[in-house]
């Protein structure tokens, strides 16, 4: 019996691939190839591990500072967490007046947007930590930081918030006022919902930049995680470490944020998945 040869197999096509290797297979290797590439740059700095893993616990927020309070990264949290609440309700009402029909209101939110968009926020802390005393108040340096925090970055949401509602089409509120519904029924169970979907990219967006410029804080004195790893730097000689560590800790409160994003975005995006 005569055996024939086993014909070649054919070269694997690029559908194929594509479905032994799906999207999240490409995406999660392709993080990790670039996360490898970005640890041997770091690597290269001859880094001392046992005095990152000494001070980490500290940065982290672990141990509670000196004086019986939070550090670190918990402290951070707590300032942009505070902030973020702050001043997504200046945002949402400095909106509100700049679509309001009233000279006053619209005066109002259109000067404390221009002001606060206008000047750098390292002199905002700067003038509300030392200005306000003279006035007769002295707040604290975190209650400065979280007050300089909201009033920046509540100028900034306010434009988001400005431009989500006037995103959404104006035949919604006539098709809710056809219904019968009331002007603020259909403001925030019809316009407001349907804003959320455009507002939450650009509005997470502006508080990852606000848990990092949290770090401008240090200038008073705070112990959160930018003061930390300058302080631990200075005092061994160990400038690099503690300033990737820092850097690190900051990408994982990032990190975190962007999952927070994409949840909302799921939910809030429940009416307009695409369909291929």
């Amino acid at each position: 019996m005569t055996a024939f040869p086993t014909p070649p197999k054919p070269p694997m096509s690029a559908s194929r691939l594509q479905r032994l290797f799906g999207f999240r297979t490409r995406l999660y290797l392709t993080w990790a190839a670039l996360f490898c590439l970005f640890a041997s740059f770091f690597l290269s700095f001859d880094l001392k591990f046992s005095i990152i893993l000494d001070k980490l616990p500290n940065l982290v927020g672990v141990h509670l500072a000196p004086n019986g309070f939070l550090q670190g990264a918990a402290l951070t949290l707590f300032l942009c967490l505070c902030s973020m609440l702050a001043s997504s309700v200046l945002g949402f009402v400095t909106a509100l007046g700049r679509l309001s029909q009233s000279a006053v209101a619209f005066g109002i939110a259109s000067f404390y947007a221009s002001f606060f968009r206008g000047t750098p926020l390292l002199i905002q802390i700067l003038l509300i930590y030392l200005g306000l005393p003279q006035l007769g108040l002295v707040p604290g340096a975190i209650v400065a930081g979280i007050i300089a925090l909201s009033l920046n970055y509540g100028a900034y949401l306010s434009e988001i918030f400005r431009a989500g509602i006037l995103g959404v089409p104006h035949g919604q509120r006539e098709a809710a006022l056809a219904l019968g519904m009331r002007d603020s029924a259909i403001f925030w169970h019809i316009t407001l919902l349907q804003a959320m979907r455009t507002i939450i990219p650009p509005a997470t967006n502006q508080f990852i930049s606000m848990l990092k410029d949290s770090s401008l804080i240090s200038v008073m004195g705070v112990w959160e995680v930018m003061f930390l790893a300058q302080s631990y730097g200075r005092s061994s000689y160990r400038y690099i470490e503690m300033l990737t560590t820092a850097a690190i800790i900051y990408w994982v409160m990032s990190l975190g944020l962007e999952l927070i994003q994409a949840r909302m975005e799921r939910y809030y995006g429940k009416g307009h998945v695409r369909r291929g």
